[in-house]
Order: structure tokens, then sequence, then C-alpha cells
């Protein structure tokens, strides 16, 4: 007999634990369902006054802008009380400037390269520092070469000795050696003259520029691969324009634009395009155009930066507010009214964008009515009632549940809303 109530005196704390813990869950799920929360409440279902109206969810090309939001009826009252205001989409004729980043650089073929044609070292090297101006025929460098001191010595020796005279084909070979090495008439000429070899050979700049890279100092070995300087003439210089590539298309050989560079402190210059570059930048996405600019006066130096202005023609197209679009990072989309009191989210694609209208490559056709203001609360109303939040019920993909008659009660203000949703995930 004793040892009956001593085993239930051993269970009791475990049954008392139970039942607290079912009367716990018994009463936050009673909590849940007079709050009409989810997971637990009942009037999803049921039509009572006062509640939001079913909805059925848009679907759009399966696009993930379009199934994270469906289509919302409202009032008259509701929709004044939170101040949508509608607009019909129009074709407007505009005219949009392009803006495109402009970068100076050297004409590619006015660049030149000096290099020795022999083997030997730089014992000489006139130009002192890269920028400095050089004109062309001017020497820059003194190159000894082993080679070169043969070939003059052979040259000297067939001169002297004469071999069936002065344009024999020994003298005529050792004259043309000379040349392939190199040297310049003047310095040949200056052989034959004197009688004696020269010591080294003068390299002389190609074309008056400035030298851009110096590539070597004296004293170094040199090869016919060696480049020593590099000479370029500044007189007329490349331009470098980025142009976005939605802007692309607008772009043409032979258009105009202005090429403005704010630190020069002068006025805008007009260009045309010469080139457009076949390929676009892959790390900016951008299509590199050319323009050819003359600069006698030396201000356009390599590397300052610009904007080039390209001025489109007039054309006609769809436009809307720029209010009226709902921008997710992701894809673009407006409100469409497609029933009176019945809006719902489509997907658009943007072209350009002016201060207070953009315009509409697709989505939309000339005569839609869409939301142009109140549109970020309506769109919060959208995506709540998709997430099946403010006692929305959503049909499946497969298809659009029918929507119920709209609430007679207006939809709550902002601040009310946001304090009604707080509870909720989007």
């Amino acid at each position: 007999m004793t040892s009956r109530p001593k085993a239930l005196s051993q269970w009791r704390p475990l049954i008392v634990g139970v039942v607290v813990g079912i009367m716990l869950l018994l009463s936050i799920t009673g909590i849940q369902h007079f709050r009409h929360g989810w997971p637990f409440s009942l009037h999803h279902d049921l039509s009572v006054p006062g509640a939001a109206p079913k909805v059925a969810v848009a679907v759009h090309g399966g696009s993930e802008a379009a199934q994270a939001r469906v289509a919302v009826d409202l009032s008259d009252q509701q929709l004044q009380s939170i101040g949508v205001r509608l607009e019909r989409v129009q074709r407007e004729t505009i005219t949009q400037p392009l803006r495109a980043i402009a970068t100076v650089v050297p004409d590619e073929s006015r660049v030149s390269h000096v290099h020795a044609r022999v083997s030997g070292w730089l014992e000489q090297l006139y130009v002192n520092t890269t920028g400095q101006p050089v004109r062309a025929g001017e020497p820059v460098a003194g190159v000894y070469s082993q080679d070169l001191f043969a070939t003059q010595t052979e040259y000297l020796s067939a001169l002297k000795f004469g071999q069936a005279g002065p344009g024999s084909a020994v003298v005529e070979g050792a004259r043309t050696r000379l040349k392939l090495l190199g040297m310049a008439e003047a310095e040949i000429a200056d052989i034959e003259r004197r009688g004696e070899v020269r010591r080294l050979v003068t390299l002389t700049a190609p074309r008056s520029g400035v030298v851009m890279h110096r590539g070597i100092s004296a004293g170094t070995a040199v090869d016919p691969s060696t480049e020593i300087l590099t000479v370029a003439d500044l007189s007329t210089v490349w331009v470098w324009a980025e142009v976005p590539e939605s802007g692309a298309r607008q772009v043409a050989i032979g258009a105009t634009a202005h090429l403005d560079f704010p630190a020069l402190g002068q006025e805008p210059v007009e260009a045309r395009v010469d080139f457009l570059y076949p390929t676009l930048t892959e790390r900016t996405r951008t299509l590199r155009v050319r323009f050819s600019v003359p600069n006698q006066d030396g201000t356009l130096r390599p590397g300052l930066f610009g904007t080039a202005i390209f001025q489109s023609s007039p054309h006609a197209t769809l436009m809307i507010s720029r209010d009226a679009v709902v921008d997710t990072g992701m894809s673009q989309h407006v409100f469409v009214v497609v029933e009176p009191g019945r809006f719902e989210p489509r997907k658009v694609t943007l072209g350009a964008r002016m201060p207070e209208r953009v315009e509409v490559l697709q989505g939309l056709v000339e005569g839609e009515e869409i939301v142009a203001s109140g549109v970020f609360l309506l769109d919060s109303e959208s995506r709540l009632r998709a997430s099946g939040g403010a006692g929305t019920g959503h049909a499946g993909h497969g298809g659009s549940a029918p929507a119920a008659e709209p609430a007679s009660a207006p939809l709550a203000s902002p601040d009310s809303k946001a304090d009604a949703h707080s509870g909720h995930g989007e």
C-alpha cells in the first residue's frame, strides 16, 4: 500500500509539467487566433466586415518581381486615403543628351620607337628625362658596335685600294651594309672625307615630339629588340569616350559631340567620331569611341579627363512619370489599372531617364492607365498580401483566384499600416 503512493509522488512533478505546457500552448494558440496572426488564424477563409479583400497572384512571364507581388483591389475611399494619382501612358518627343567620360591619349599613328639595328652598348644618351621635346633628325643616343666598327673598316679598305674603282661591287656592298646597320648618309660621307672609322653610330629622333618613355640608361647593352626611346607627336591627339552600352545605339561614325575639359577652363570643342571600337570594355561595360582633335598649343595632355556630350536627334517615345516606377535593383515595375479599382504589377524595361520623366521601351502601350503617385505604399500592400499577411489569401502559380468584393473599410494610413505590419516579415 505504501509503494503505490510513493510511486505517484515520484511522477507528480512530470505530470504537473505536462499539464502546464499544454495549457501554455493553448493560451498562445488562442492569442494568435484572436490577433489574426499566421499560421494559427482561422479568419483567412472567413468573410468578416472590415477584412481585406482576397486577391490573386499576378504572374507575368514568371519574373521574380511579379511572383513576389499580387494585384490589389481598392475602393475609391481607399485610393483617396493613400493619395493614389493616376496618369495615362503618352508618347512624347524628347531629345536626350548622352554623356560619356572622355580621356586624352596619344595618337597611335604618331608614335615612334627608337631601336638600334646592331648589338652593342649604349655609350651616350642625349635625352635626360621623359617628357623632353625633340626634333626630327636630332641625335638622341650613341651606340658602340663591334659589327659596325668592322663594316666601316671594310668600307674604308675598299675605298683605299680601289678594287676596280670606287664604283666596284665591293665598295657598294660595304656601303649598303653600313646603311642597313643604321648609319646615315651624312655619317658615311664623314667617314669617306676623314678616312677614319667612327667609334659610335648616332641614333636620331624619327619625328618631332616629346619623349613619352625612356627604356634604358647609358652603359646598358642593347640589341635590335631593345626599345631605347618612345617619341610621340602630340600636335594631334585622340580622345577616347566610354559610352555606356545602353547608349551605344545612339553613336555612329561621323556623329558630333562636344568635348568638355573643365580643368582647362576653356569652351567645349566640337569633334566628330572617326572610329568605333569593335568590342565592349568588359570591366566597365562601355563602348569606346574615338575622336581626333588638333592640339597645336599642347593643352590637351594625355591623361586629361573630361566629358563627351552627344546630342541625339528628337524622337517620339512612350514616357511616364519617374515616381510611377518601383525599382527593386533587379527589375523595375509599375502598377497598371486593369479595371476600375484593380491594380496589377507589371515589369517594364526603361530607356532614357529625364529629371521628371522616364522612357519605357517594353511593358506598356500607349493609352494604358498607371499609378503615378502613392505607388510605394501600394507596392508595400501588394507585397504584404502576396506573403499572406493582413488576412489575405492567394492562389497558386497555376492560376488566379477570383477576387472578393472590396472591403468597405478604408485602407489604413501609412503610419498605422507600418504599426500593423511590424509583426510580419516581408
